[in-house]
């Protein structure tokens, strides 16, 4: 995949890029949008993209899928309403500022955007063309896994962690962690578990793969602690059939704990 430099995105400064600024707007100042290095000074970045209908039709649902794939734990990535320019779109909004961007419309371009919001800075063309092809790795692990070829998988998913991306590592340790206990690897299952939510403290579907690994290692206790966790973090896992197996499994495990 050829990745377009950000320089060649961004014209003049950035202008054929950006969208007129809505009311209260500040004009785009670059110095605005640094990298953090934690999550407590990068706690309120966000990006929207746009989900309306226009926006749509021209991919923003594919744009929100890869900026979700490849987000650092200090960014977050949302869908919204209308953001105004309708045609120019996908339509993106980086805040706090705001900053809107037209035309993000291609995995590179939203590579860059994640990677300039990260970095702050425009030379970003190696960082992103690595974070696109970790989340490619990904994704064919992904099915890798879905067919039962775990060793594959871990292949995969190992080369995409040792890509190094800018994003999205802590996902690629979820799934690892998900194949090395398909694979009967319980402690290697841990410690990727751990070392995703070193990486993003507040992952639920970290604390998830963390309390299958208890499960595993029939520590019930730590388990039901790590699943408390993840609910507290995203109560609508209450809904989610794969959750409430998890709860009848530990309420059995239980059981018969009490019973010995």
């Amino acid at each position: 995949m050829n990745a377009i430099h950000l320089s060649s995105i961004f014209q003049q400064p950035f202008s054929s890029f950006l969208l007129f600024s809505l009311p209260k707007s500040k004009p785009f100042n670059n110095s605005r949008i640094k990298a953090s290095s934690s999550e407590k000074e990068g706690r309120n970045k966000e990006i929207r993209v746009c989900t309306e209908r226009a926006c749509r039709k021209q991919g923003s649902l594919d744009t929100l899928q890869v900026l979700s794939g490849i987000v650092p734990p200090f960014v977050s990535v949302n869908s919204c309403g209308c953001l105004g320019r309708c045609g120019a779109g996908p339509n993106v909004v980086v805040l706090p500022g705001p900053v809107f961007i037209k035309h993000c419309g291609t995995p590179t371009r939203a590579a860059e955007v994640m990677a300039f919001v990260c970095f702050g800075r425009d030379d970003v063309e190696e960082e992103s063309r690595r974070s696109l092809e970790a989340l490619a790795l990904r994704k064919r692990a992904e099915d890798e896994m879905g067919n039962g070829n775990f060793c594959e998988a871990h292949r995969l998913l190992s080369q995409a962690i040792d890509l190094k991306p800018f994003g999205g590592v802590h996902i690629m340790l979820k799934d690892r962690s998900a194949v090395e206990l398909a694979m009967g690897n319980l402690a290697e299952a841990f410690d990727d578990a751990k070392e995703a939510l070193t990486i993003a403290p507040n992952y639920p579907e970290g604390y998830i793969s963390q309390g299958d690994a208890f499960m595993a290692l029939d520590q019930v206790d730590a388990a039901e602690k790590s699943y408390s966790m993840a609910l507290e973090l995203d109560p609508s896992f209450r809904r989610s059939k794969s959750f409430k197996a998890r709860i009848v499994k530990l309420k059995e495990k239980v059981a018969t704990a009490n019973l010995a």
